[in-house]
């Protein structure tokens, strides 16, 4: 058994099943578990109800012991105010966790940010322990392709503080080839790099039977909708979906559903106004454990981000949960989702930001029978039951930690010898 910290700035109630599932699966797997995190703001900026800024917290979630530190509460376009974010829980992690968190045999520690990668290497110090550096995003190529950050100068300091943290790490899990490549290439040893994909947890999403009471509810009975659900961005670059909406108005059964919020749904919302288009919904923000029920109202699940060389080597969550609910999938992205989909041969995939492709495409599923865009729906819920399920790809993590420890532990013994 493994006593093990998971460094991490959000953790539910925030929309952060995917760590929270690593926790659980963790602890059933026999080891103790204790979540280092912030208080909980993420995506709106602000504290949610029943917390409140203090030094510090404990609670238990799920059976998960969490223990919580002080951040400024931010999530806007001032990049200025989300480095702050980033910062104080580096800063209020890095100078209190040790305090707090009893001593671990090693840390698991989730990015993004990248300033997460201060405090492990403080708390790895204190502790004298390893740590795992898991990269769901690849910094400073996230800041430049979002938009946050223009600053050359400031990329380059943030690319050397990466180099940094990666040198610091003992091992590196990334989550697409890609990701590997793109690390190999800035020098990291290949023998630090682990390639395990995210999964997807089938007991959350999974195909449910279509509420027909909850489709007229919405607005989405009898049309044929195409859903977009998760983070509305910039980097998801959705005015392409409305320019491709507005081509598509020859078809009045065809609609766009967009799910979710985030920085840039005002400005979306101006623009279906401004351009009187009929054939966009948005629904707001659902929490996951509804989404379900959303999903199977659909007849296409979309995943759509920015036409940048970051977006090609990483692989959106959204991806396998859409997956995981046997719907077909229309992958508007190029590089490791597209090869995802159509090796599964579980939907069409067209090139981002083209608003004539992506209307081209989702007229081609139109045109589909319904056993055609089924049998596309079942391939990838096999894939994700086979390929991606939460406790064969957590099994792989869990490997690596004990490789790190099992070293540590011999290096030690060697020292003392």
């Amino acid at each position: 058994m493994m006593r093990i910290v998971i460094l991490t700035q959000w953790y539910p109630p925030e929309p952060a099943l995917l760590i929270q599932e690593l926790a659980q699966t963790l602890q059933t797997f026999g080891h103790r578990v204790t979540v280092l995190t912030g208080f909980p703001n993420y995506p709106a900026g602000q504290l949610y109800p029943g917390y409140r800024l203090r030094l510090y917290q404990r609670e238990t979630i799920a059976g998960i012991e969490v223990v919580r530190v002080p951040l400024l509460p931010e999530h806007s376009r001032s990049g200025l105010l989300r480095a702050l974010n980033y910062l104080s829980f580096a800063l209020s992690s890095a100078l209190l966790g040790c305090w707090l968190v009893a001593r671990p045999d090693a840390m698991f520690v989730y990015h993004p940010p990248l300033t997460v990668g201060f405090p492990a290497f403080v708390l790895s110090r204190l502790w004298r322990i390893p740590f795992v550096y898991q990269i769901q995003d690849m910094w400073p190529e996230t800041l430049r392709a979002t938009g946050m950050l223009h600053n050359e100068t400031v990329l380059s300091w943030i690319a050397k503080f990466a180099q940094w943290v990666y040198a610091r790490a003992t091992a590196i899990c990334v989550i697409s080839p890609g990701f590997h490549r793109n690390l190999v290439e800035k020098g990291v040893a290949a023998e630090k790099l682990h390639t395990i994909s995210n999964w997807v947890d089938t007991t959350v999403y999974y195909p449910a039977q279509p509420d027909l009471e909850r489709a007229q509810t919405v607005g989405m009975a009898e049309r044929f909708n195409v859903m977009f659900a998760g983070n509305i961005g910039e980097a998801q670059g959705l005015e392409t979906v409305l320019a491709a909406a507005a081509l598509l108005h020859d078809l009045p059964l065809v609609q766009f559903v967009i799910v979710g919020d985030g920085i840039a749904l005002p400005a979306l919302q101006r623009q279906v106004e401004d351009r009187k288009l009929q054939n966009v919904k948005f629904l707001g923000r659902y929490p996951a454990t509804e989404m379900p029920i959303l999903y199977a109202l659909a007849d296409v699940l979309l995943v759509h981000l920015r036409d940048e060389p970051l977006f090609r080597i990483t692989i959106p969550h959204k991806t396998f949960a859409y997956m995981a609910s046997g719907k077909p999938i229309l992958a508007a992205v190029s590089g490791d989702v597209a090869n995802v989909i159509t090796d599964t041969a579980s939907g069409l995939a067209c090139p981002p930001e083209d608003p004539a492709a992506l209307a081209q495409t989702v007229r081609r599923f139109y045109t589909m029978t319904r056993e055609e865009r089924q049998r596309m729906g079942e391939n990838g819920l096999h894939a994700v039951k086979t390929a991606f399920n939460r406790k064969t790809l957590i099994a792989q993590i869990e490997e690596v930690l004990l490789g790190i420890t099992q070293i540590e532990r011999k290096a030690s013994l060697v020292k003392h010898i």
